[in-house]
């Protein structure tokens, strides 16, 4: 098949729809990256920020309200019951009425539980509203990834991706500060630190699912700000992509739930996922308390290390893209954040263990770049959203494994020896079973 590009003819073969350095596909994705990145990424920072400002928040919210250390636990973990039970569903729907429209639905609930969380009182109170915004936010994460994978040759997307999903650390980069400085303005307008920051992170995810319907384009075929020769390309390679994949993709959406590496691969996301919620909501609290800083500190703080940890998932996710070797990127990463946690367990001075807690995080982030390429590249379709929801789903029972892990040992032994012991245990279960992983034919270079 032959079309025009910017005056010239180029050949749509399957040796030319293979490479990433002809004109056409450098162009067309150029476009793709300052067209939806940008977006994206703003979208992810405020999921990212409304699911966890509940750590920062804690720092007032705990002694405002009288929660213990095992209350707050279970109220921030149990946000992950409702994101899990709800993420497979909520993707069956994304199926059915579109990625774009099911996306804006999203957000537009769960910036409203978001700012809700301002009203708590009671822990009965704070464990309903944070169980009702997983409900709200299940699938945002899984029809990103389905999203992009429309949009970008499987060649780029761990590198797409991590682009993305700096939104992650860089939420940390931005929340830290702003949530320091939210909490200075407790008293204002008769309202605590803590209200402020729950108003104020949750009123632009409502405002941005509007936005969303207007500025998402469905399907690249549909994209009127990509050139026609342009929109041709994307959809003939990514069309191209599916054919040379070793995988059937002619799997009807449901059928993803019994796919046995879709199964595998959500074991290690488990896993090293646990250790990076009870990071993120403890990691203030402990830094407070080890360094004893000021709330302004432990934000500045949090905030340098999330700016480090985009860093690292920028580099993971272009060197497994260059190398091809998902799997064994994804393994060294899982390894590195067992080492620094079982480390944060026995190091006895304050700056030494704060060190081996950063580098678990870092580690923890870096480990998403290559290891969200694959379920990418074993499903598409529908079929794709629902494989991915399944990862995401099972991955993020450690949202509430990780913070009740470190709330109940605190709270039993006074201490968190036993919790980082737990957690490195489980990230080298992680990176054994990515090791594993490479011994498939078909995941060995990806």
């Amino acid at each position: 098949m032959t079309a025009v590009a910017s005056g010239k003819p180029f050949v749509l073969d399957a040796a030319s729809l293979a490479r990433d350095d002809t004109p056409i596909a450098r162009s067309t994705v150029s476009a793709v990256n300052r067209r939806l990145l940008p977006f994206l990424f703003l979208l992810y920072i405020f999921n990212f920020l409304d699911r966890s400002n509940v750590g920062f928040a804690a720092l007032q919210m705990n002694r405002d309200l009288g929660f213990s250390a095992a209350a707050f636990g279970l109220g921030a973990g149990i946000f992950f019951i409702g994101y899990s039970l709800f993420e497979v569903p909520s993707n069956l729907a994304l199926v059915r009425v579109g990625a774009r429209r099911w996306i804006a639905r999203i957000m537009i609930s769960w910036g409203i539980i978001a700012v809700a969380m301002m009203f708590v009182r009671t822990t009965t109170q704070f464990y309903v509203l944070r169980f009702l915004l997983g409900v709200a936010e299940a699938g945002f994460f899984p029809a990103i990834m389905y999203y992009m994978s429309q949009w970008y040759p499987a060649s780029m997307r761990a590198s797409s991706g991590a682009r993305f999903m700096i939104a992650i650390p860089l939420s940390g980069a931005i929340g830290g500060p702003l949530g320091g400085w939210l909490l200075g303005l407790n008293g204002a307008a008769g309202l605590s630190g803590w209200q402020w920051l729950f108003l104020i992170e949750g009123l632009p995810s409502v405002v941005l699912g509007f936005v969303v319907l207007r500025y998402l384009t469905e399907q690249p075929g549909d994209a009127r700000w990509l050139r026609e020769d342009q929109r041709e390309w994307l959809v003939a390679r990514i069309e191209n992509d599916k054919r040379r994949s070793p995988w059937n993709h002619g799997l009807p959406p449901l059928a993803a739930l019994a796919h046995p590496m879709i199964w595998l691969a959500a074991l290690p996301e488990l896993l090293v996922t646990t250790a990076g919620y009870a990071y993120l909501f403890w990691g203030p609290l402990l830094f407070r308390d080890t360094l004893h800083l000021s709330n302004m500190q432990t934000g500045l703080l949090g905030g340098g290390i999330s700016v480090i940890s985009a860093l690292a998932l920028l580099l993971s996710g272009a060197a497994s893209d260059r190398s091809g070797n998902r799997v064994g990127y994804a393994a060294a990463l899982a390894f590195v954040v067992g080492l620094a946690a079982v480390s944060a367990a026995f190091i006895p001075g304050a700056v030494g263990k704060v060190v081996a807690i950063s580098i678990m995080q870092i580690a923890v982030i870096a480990f998403l770049g290559p290891f969200w390429a694959l379920p990418t590249m074993l499903l598409s379709g529908g079929s794709a959203a629902v494989g991915i929801a399944l990862v995401n789903a099972i991955g993020n029972v450690g949202g509430f494994i990780g913070p009740n892990v470190i709330g109940f040992l605190r709270t039993r032994a006074g201490g968190d020896t036993g919790a980082f012991l737990v957690l490195g245990g489980m990230a080298f279960v992680a990176a054994l079973v990515c090791l594993g992983m490479t011994k498939s034919r078909h995941l060995a270079s990806r």
